[in-house]
This record gives structure tokens, sequence and C-alpha cells, in this order.
């Protein structure tokens, strides 16, 4: 079993093959992963942004169906969310009390 003394003389390495010997290189390191990360995590929001967006009306019969559209979805998102709840309530014990008489 290699001894913490021969792991500090080899250095980390990596599965890129990258060797880090020091704080500085490991600080490095972690400073380029989080801007990686911040930089896809932007396109990600643009990307999704872009995706559900509304798109603009550009007469008031597209806007009219626009609302028609977006209503019906909301209803249907509703109805769905109640059917769920219904049938799935004794996951979350939700159950339904009984009235006492």
């Amino acid at each position: 079993m290699p001894t913490i003394q021969s792991r500090q003389a080899e250095g980390a390495m990596l599965p890129s093959g990258q060797m880090y010997n020091t704080l500085e290189d490991i600080l490095a390191r972690k400073t380029a992963l989080k801007n990686e990360i911040q930089e896809n995590s932007d396109r990600i929001t643009l990307l999704w942004h872009e995706i559900a967006a509304p798109k603009p009306a550009s007469s008031k019969g597209e806007l009219v169906a626009n609302l028609v559209s977006n209503s019906i979805t909301a209803i249907d998102g509703f109805l769905l969310v109640r059917r769920l709840v219904r049938d799935y309530s004794f996951l979350f014990n939700w159950a339904k009390r009984k009235k006492r008489k």
C-alpha cells in the first residue's frame, strides 16, 4: 500500500492524464471548471428561453388563438394534476378524511 509521501511525490493524476502537484494547480483547475460550468449554464438558459418564450402575435386573430391555446393548456394542466392527486394520493398520505355524522 503506497504511503502518503509516495502519493505526494507522484502527484495526483486525472483520467485526462493531467498532473496536479500543487494546490495552485488544483485551484487553477477548479476555477477553469467553474468558468466552464457557468458558460454551459448560460448557454442552456439562453436556449431554454428561446424555446419557451411565447411568440409575439402579429394580428388580432393570432392573439386570440394564442390566448385560447394558453387557456386550454392551463386547464389541461389543472385537470391532469387533479387526476394525479386523486389517483395517487395514497403515496403522499393525502387520504380523504371521512366526515363524522
